[in-house]
């Protein structure tokens, strides 16, 4: 977690690069689907936006990954990405640079504290990074990426449940990975997944989450934690440290 001389730091970025932004191009890329289906047009939501800057964080992030880890195997450099991109990593950031404030939500959301939502930031942060390849292109986009997203002297890494599990069972021939939504509550805005882990069709673990990703997340971490297993590997950069994937 950065210090707070750092946050002010990246708050400064943030701030500099969303006042880069031409109105119409900055407004469409913090307005939420919820204000959108209030005014009547959906087509101002910035999910399509959000569809692109998905895209371009992926790059950005996996062409520094590759420039900067010539050694590591491209399934580690997947995991690597993963975690770094991931909607919880995302929403991190977002907070940190305090991305709600220029959120345009619809009055259900308004209330129910949509601002602080993992999901609404990390996809309105990814929205934002789609806008501002739009309007600044590649080399400018990558060039704020690593500002943003990629920790100045990034030597540790953190892998995400999924992926580490998913490589467990694989890593046993024949065995089968699965998850299967047994619940939802809550109200359509403001959903609560119940998500059940299966290996070889037996339930091994059960998450919550806001989404169905986020709960197979909450599911795949439990089962790890329960299991002994770091909850994530982690990667040195100058030495990659071993976990118990192959005890």
């Amino acid at each position: 977690m950065p210090g707070a001389k750092e946050i002010r730091r990246l708050k400064a970025i943030f701030d500099d690069a969303v006042n880069s932004l031409e109105p119409g191009l900055k407004a469409q890329a913090f307005t939420h689907i919820s204000y959108s289906n209030e005014q009547g047009d959906t087509s101002s939501s910035n999910e399509r936006l959000e569809f692109l800057g998905d895209a371009v964080i992926s790059l950005a992030v996996g062409l520094y990954l590759y420039d900067n880890y010539p050694e590591v195997s491209e399934g580690d450099l997947t995991r690597m990405r993963a975690s770094l991109v991931s909607g919880a990593s995302l929403a991190a950031i977002a907070k940190s640079v305090e991305l709600g404030r220029y959120l345009r939500l619809g009055r259900g959301e308004e209330i129910t504290g949509g601002r602080e939502r993992p999901k609404i930031l990390a996809g309105a942060l990814e929205a934002f990074f789609g806008a501002y390849f739009i309007q600044h292109g590649w080399e400018q986009v990558r060039k704020l990426a690593e500002e943003l997203l990629l920790d100045a002297d990034l030597t540790v890494v953190p892998v995400d449940p999924k992926t580490l599990l998913q490589e467990i069972v694989q890593s046993r021939p024949g065995s089968k990975l699965e998850y299967v939504v047994i619940g939802v509550t809550g109200p359509d805005h403001m959903p609560e997944y119940t998500v059940a882990c299966l290996i070889d069709g037996a339930q091994v673990s059960v998450g919550k989450g806001a989404s169905k990703k986020e709960a197979e997340e909450d599911a795949a971490r439990n089962w790890l934690v329960s299991n002994g297993y770091s909850d994530g590997a982690l990667y040195n950069k100058n030495h990659l440290a071993d976990d118990k994937v192959g005890r």
